[in-house]
């Protein structure tokens, strides 16, 4: 675990990343990239890194004529020095969505994100887009974003979980869920929501874990559990290359706990009113992501203990 090799390249895809100039998709393309793909950034701001090679198309997705057109768009200027026509891409991953509560009024949270997701997977399975990714949440297991000090049902939190949130973000990705479940069934088509743990750039490590280690109960909204931003992308690579799965749910995470105890340990002392439901690895996150490593054959490369030393 936590070692530097990574999955080879596969055969490189042309993928339209929506949301792609936020936390998760700044790190996500350029993996993407670098494992031979192509990918041409939906979103309503640039790229942050003007040195990547990465075009931005501006679009509102909660407008089904922007969706639908952004599916059939160049993913640069130098398509128009091409014989073909712009064509559907090979694969949608759609990560763009108000990415938490307070951004904006609740009732906008929700529209837009329900709406957003529900245009580009329509338009994607319409135009014939056999490989659809979606980002869902953590917060879909209902702590996150609780109303004042709230206990997870059981451990470990895995995708077969009664996910019950009381929020309208966490809302907005269980609708998500549902929407790619039933295009997925309509359309014979594989469509993957990842639910996404707390994603931790590089930088964040130096600056933030010393607090959380120091302070566990802070990360109990979060299931002491993180996804690096970089591993993220080798997911969104590891889902492209399995095929013929329909509709899933992956945690995506990565393996170890954020504290110092045992996984076993913690739990008991801290917590010993949750029941667990199995075994859990001796530095297990709470939030599993066993199902990626089985699936997929995710590897995780961003151990925390790797950039954390106190």
């Amino acid at each position: 675990m936590g070692g530097s090799t990574v999955p080879t390249k596969s055969a490189g895809k042309r993928i339209l990343f929506t949301g792609g100039s936020g936390k998760a998709g700044r790190h996500a393309i350029p993996y993407l990239l670098e494992q031979g793909h192509k990918v041409l950034n939906i979103d309503l701001v640039p790229f942050p890194d003007p040195k990547a090679d990465v075009y931005t198309l501006k679009a509102d997705l909660t407008q089904s004529g922007q969706a639908f057109n952004s599916l059939t768009s160049h993913f640069n200027m130098a398509g128009y020095e091409e014989e073909s026509l712009p064509q559907p891409p090979d694969v949608v991953i759609h990560f763009a969505a108000y990415p938490r509560n307070m951004l904006v009024p609740d009732n906008e949270t929700f529209q837009a994100n329900v709406t957003s997701t529900y245009n580009v997977i329509e338009a994607a399975c319409k135009l014939g887009v056999k490989k659809i990714i979606i980002a869902s949440s953590e917060t879909t297991y209902g702590v996150c974003f609780a109303q004042g000090d709230a206990d997870y049902h059981s451990f470990p939190l895995e995708e077969d979980y009664d996910v019950d949130p009381e929020d309208s973000y966490a809302l907005s990705k269980i609708c998500g869920e549902k929407t790619a479940r039933t295009f997925a069934r309509r359309f014979g088509v594989d469509i993957y929501a990842l639910r996404i743990g707390n994603v931790i750039e590089p930088h964040e490590y130096e600056r933030d874990f010393p607090a959380y280690i120091s302070n566990p109960a802070s990360r109990k909204r979060n299931a002491w559990s993180y996804i690096d931003a970089r591993d993220l992308g080798q997911i969104c690579d590891l889902a492209i290359k399995k095929d013929g799965l329909g509709f899933q749910v992956f945690n995506a995470t990565n393996d170890t706990i954020t504290v110092r105890e045992k996984t076993k340990e913690f739990l008991a002392k801290n917590y010993p009113q949750t029941r667990v439901t199995r075994e859990m690895g001796e530095y297990e996150a709470p939030l599993s992501n066993r199902k990626i490593r089985e699936v997929l054959g995710f590897k995780d490369v961003h151990d925390w203990k790797k950039y954390v030393k106190n």
